[in-house]
């Protein structure tokens, strides 16, 4: 080998060093592990921005969603945060007020046709976005509301409260369910404000005053929730739902199984109950008890640490992984709703007269953020409590005081949370 050659390889080898230090690293904390189809996405995503443009490279690291939360909270305690995160939509704030999130310095006119829920706003601050949003429904058969003359209620005329309560008693009345309605009471932690908050909500009550934010006083305590916490009381009283000791065998496959008439469940449920039951399968709107028909809104969201050396970088991510290729790409994989409409009629599912259409419709026409504060996640909890002590036969007025008293000496201890 001459010495010109030798020369040669030292400049290409250079050249290539120079290139791959060029490429700066970003690190990324997702929560997805143990799910084999959702990390074959995210792990799309990021190989296709790696390979987009040589200025960043992301490395990913998922967790099992169980420990994720608990992971970034010891990670920021220890200043070791990564450079992009997911989160939670109603932890948001809480990660936004506690210094674990930054400002999300994206482009907004990619995000405008975005759906509400998928929008993660704190203070009048962009925080984090999500590619997809969840919904629920009340999921039942054609064929049993027909032959029991239920009427079948639309987004435009939901069940009242009156109807709906009817509905329940006249399919208890026929023998055929263990119970005419499946709440879920089997999934406990966030699955209780997620899927039961609206229900007060539509009663007139709330978690919390959001027109302050500095206390539940009137709002968890007041009529509206006390008349929505003895409603909540007499389903269990009536034998009309499991209550807490509900197996989760059941919930999970009750309604298959013929157990239950009717189940108030997410989209993230319905395919397998479409593919059990086809056309005869209905996914009806929330039931209107007196303040207007509601369900939850938003789930898991991408942000920037506060951390983070290379906002713009992370910032860079975020905003190529917005796609609508990959916004359809999780939507057929997980069954989510994808967050804009142009990506919805790119799936088999969410496209116009597709089986699961309804829900992107319920998302727009429904869906209420829950309580957008940093004192969401304790007052979530306690939330849960509550209504799993009225379920199990707590005095209704004691117990929702009790929770606004343990609601608001949280926020009286965090100084307001910055309301």
């Amino acid at each position: 080998m001459t010495r010109t050659t030798l020369l040669a390889g030292t400049i290409l080898a250079a050249t290539f060093a120079t290139g791959a230090a060029a490429q700066t690293e970003l690190s990324m904390w997702y929560h997805g592990a143990g799910n084999e189809v959702e990390s074959e996405i995210i792990n799309r995503i990021v190989s296709d921005f790696n390979g987009s443009q040589d200025e960043w490279e992301v490395s990913l690291q998922s967790f099992p969603e169980g420990s994720y939360n608990d992971s970034v909270i010891a990670a920021a305690l220890a200043d070791n945060l990564p450079d992009i995160l997911d989160v939670d939509g109603p932890v948001m704030p809480n990660w936004a007020w506690s210094g674990y999130l930054q400002p999300l310095q994206i482009d907004e006119s990619l995000i405008e046709d975005f759906l509400p829920g998928t929008k993660g706003i704190w203070d009048g601050e962009l925080y984090s976005i999500g590619l997809w949003d969840a919904a629920v429904a009340m999921i039942s058969r054609r064929s049993i509301l027909e032959e029991h003359g239920i009427r079948i209620p639309t987004l435009e005329e939901p069940w009242t409260r009156e109807e709906f309560d009817a509905a329940l008693v006249t399919l208890k009345e026929t023998g055929d369910f263990a119970y005419p309605l499946d709440l879920g009471m089997s999934a406990a932690g966030e699955w209780y404000p997620y899927a039961f908050s609206p229900f007060l909500q539509s009663f007139g009550g709330d978690i919390v005053d959001r027109e302050s934010y500095t206390t539940a006083e009137g709002a968890l305590n007041g009529d509206a929730a006390i008349e929505f916490g003895e409603w909540w009381q007499s389903l269990f009283e009536r034998d009309l739902a499991p209550g807490t000791s509900q197996d989760p065998a059941d919930r999970d496959g009750g309604f298959i199984d013929g157990k239950y008439a009717i189940s108030w469940n997410g989209n993230w449920a319905a395919k397998s109950i479409l593919d059990e039951f086809g056309e005869d399968t209905l996914f009806l709107p929330a039931p209107d008890f007196g303040n207007g028909p509601v369900i939850g809104a938003s789930s898991w969201q991408f942000g920037v640490s506060a951390t983070s050396e290379h906002p713009e970088g992370a910032a860079a991510f975020i905003e190529f992984a917005l796609q609508d290729e990959y916004l359809a790409a999780f939507s057929d994989g997980i069954g989510l709703i994808p967050a804009t409409s142009t990506a919805a009629e790119m799936t088999e599912n969410y496209k116009e007269g597709g089986p699961l259409a309804v829900f992107y419709e319920l998302s727009e026409a429904q869906a209420k953020l829950r309580p957008v504060s940093p004192g969401y996640v304790v007052a979530a909890k306690v939330f849960e409590k509550a209504l799993a002590d009225i379920a199990n036969g707590a005095d209704v007025v004691d117990t929702l005081d009790a929770a606004v008293d343990e609601i608001d000496s949280n926020i009286e201890r965090n100084s307001g949370y910055g309301h």
